[in-house]
């Protein structure tokens, strides 16, 4: 296939269907996974070429099968968005051991896992991206975030490593901290008196992903923050 390959994880509603589209106007073809799949497949069935992948980006060998078929159904990936990113809330006398591994498990062995998918191509032809969705969560402890924060962390703290490696190689790793809250469908039901200013806007959080992936090499980032311009910081 013709077409760079794009593959996002963690689509659904909100930043990973944001970030598909805007790839897709580019001319990508898309590579859409989620555990489960009937939004990412209505998704799919909206862009030009699209597949939808159930995958568990925490379970290695179900990784290893999905990017298996993604080299063969669409081809070698040109640029890895690491979206996927679940959160379990409370405070460290409230979260279960279960609760922290399955956090990290997403966040942190998710991105391990995929990166080292597509790291061997990427090597090979000399180039590539790869862009991790992150959180402020990874640089500082909310009292609720006992098992969300050290799994940004751990995140935050492996892309650096990768970009340090990689970079070299010709491989763009670089990281996008989201500072405040989505805009979706239940973020303004449970926030209805928020005004508009309040929210972050995946179209605008896609752009910055898509703009990333084509810097310069000559002055490539690795760490920009996404914060709405009212956000108190």
């Amino acid at each position: 296939m013709d077409r760079p390959v794009c593959v996002v994880t963690g689509v659904g509603p909100g930043n990973g269907a944001a970030i598909a589209r805007c790839f897709a106007r580019d001319g990508h073809a898309l590579a859409l996974l989620a555990r489960s799949t009937p939004y990412a497949a209505a998704l799919a069935a909206e862009l030009d070429v699209a597949k939808a992948y159930a995958c568990d980006v925490g379970n290695e060998t179900a990784v290893a099968a999905t990017f298996a078929r993604i080299a063969e159904e669409l081809g070698p990936v040109e640029t890895l968005v690491c979206n996927a990113g679940s959160g379990v809330w409370g405070d460290v006398e409230h979260i279960s051991p279960a609760d922290f591994e399955a956090t990290w498990r997403v966040n942190a062995l998710g991105t391990l896992l995929t990166a080292q998918q597509v790291i061997p191509g990427m090597k090979q032809r000399g180039a590539g991206n790869i862009i991790v969705i992150g959180a402020t969560a990874s640089r500082r402890g909310g009292v609720r975030s006992a098992a969300f924060a050290p799994a940004k962390a751990a995140q935050r703290s492996l892309a650096e490593s990768m970009a340090r490696s990689l970079w070299p190689a010709g491989i763009h790793v670089a990281l996008v901290i989201i500072d405040g809250v989505v805009d979706l469908e239940r973020t303004r039901q449970a926030m209805p008196d928020k005004p508009d200013s309040f929210f972050v806007q995946p179209d605008a959080v896609a752009a910055t992903v898509h703009w990333l992936s084509r810097q310069d090499c000559s002055a490539w980032s690795f760490e920009v923050e996404a914060r709405p311009f009212a956000e108190h910081w």
